[in-house]
């Protein structure tokens, strides 16, 4: 997040002195400067605040109408996994009853 702004006020800081040019072509490279300096400055500021704001309304707003629903993994893999994570925890469990005893 800290790149984002450091490089826009570099590129804003950079075009300055474009902007408040003088001498000959001072119009063209001061109407270029402000411009660019412009973009860059709306564009960071919706990029970090208006972006996220966005992102936070729509996915409140698909949550409302269409809930994140887990369905079960059809994978053999993961449930032979699960199978034998199972028979572990139980033979653990059997030994500690043992050691009690």
């Amino acid at each position: 997040m800290k790149a984002i702004p450091f490089a826009a006020l570099t590129m804003i800081f950079g075009l300055f002195p474009l902007m408040v040019a003088s001498g000959v072509g001072a119009n063209g490279n001061s109407s270029l400067g402000t411009g660019t300096v412009g973009g860059m400055v709306i564009g960071t500021l919706a990029l970090l605040f208006i972006v996220p704001s966005l992102f936070i309304v729509f996915q409140y707003l698909q949550e409302k109408v269409r809930p994140i629903q887990f369905q079960p993994a059809a994978d053999w893999q993961i449930q032979e996994e699960c199978v034998e994570a199972k028979e572990e925890r139980q033979h653990h469990i059997e030994s500690k009853n043992e050691e009690k005893k």
